[in-house]
């Protein structure tokens, strides 16, 4: 195999550019079942982009069914899976947008969280635990703690022990720490609101240590729910600030920040 591919245009979500490139190349049969992807190395050198770029790509595909991961031998094609579900980053410029997303979210956390009750290990409660230290950290420190709330959750799905689940989270990471961004700055404004989401979060952590699925599960769906009514809360101000920051495109490498 000897594809080579041209560098993508800088702008909004890169890893998607890159990732629609090598679907294309499987769907249309010029890399074909059994080829071996280039090396993360090479890929990121071709297209111009960093390696984190490529393995956000690759990690896309993987969920698409496109491609599978062999222990020391790399990434192979292995089929030519459906459409790839496509979310925008535009799409996240509204109140609407945000609120649809943690509808989304609602279902999907309030499961993760039932089944991390009766699952979780003692090393998933110390990575849980850990997770909503450091984000009291950046919020002491006075960040907004997107990234690391972010972290909480994710800690919670693997301790769910569905790969499944997991890799939807996965899949959607980009968009959910985006969304996450929004919700973590608009909590940020009121002190209020920050301990409501710090106390929300001890509530879920307890009740997964607890091996309570059902007080879990209804612990991460209040969660969702009140962060819906955060949301509302929000005045028209903030959301023209954020749909204007939401709508400029991304630069590989200088995400948009919280404010």
């Amino acid at each position: 195999m000897s594809l080579q591919f041209q560098p993508v245009a800088s702008g909004a979500r890169l890893a998607d550019k890159v990732a629609d490139v090598l679907a294309t190349e499987i769907r249309s049969g010029r890399l074909a079942l059994g080829d071996r992807l280039p090396t993360e190395t090479a890929l990121a050198t071709q297209f111009a982009v960093s390696r984190t770029v490529v393995r956000e790509a690759v990690s896309r595909l993987k969920s698409l069914g496109l491609v599978d991961s062999r222990q020391g031998s790399g990434v192979f094609v292995c089929g030519a899976g459906a459409e790839p579900l496509r979310f925008e980053g535009a799409h996240l410029a509204s109140r609407e947008a945000v609120e649809q997303l943690a509808e989304l979210r609602r279902p999907l956390e309030s499961e993760v969280a039932a089944l991390a009750a009766e699952r979780r290990t003692p090393q998933d409660m110390a990575r849980i635990r850990a997770a909503i230290a450091t984000l009291g950290q950046a919020v002491a420190a006075g960040g907004s703690g997107a990234e690391q709330d972010l972290a909480f959750h994710l800690a919670i799905a693997e301790a769910a022990r569905n790969p499944f689940l997991m890799d939807t989270l996965q899949y959607l990471h980009g968009f959910l720490q985006e969304a996450i961004r929004v919700t973590r700055a608009n909590e940020a404004r009121r002190d209020d609101f920050t301990r409501e989401v710090a106390a929300e979060h001890a509530r879920i952590a307890d009740a997964i240590e607890a091996g309570d699925s059902v007080a879990a599960r209804e612990a991460a769906k209040t969660h969702m729910d009140n962060a819906i009514r955060r949301i509302r809360l929000a005045d028209s101000a903030f959301w023209q600030q954020e749909g204007a920051r939401l709508a400029r495109p991304l630069i590989e490498g200088r995400e948009p920040q919280a404010r």
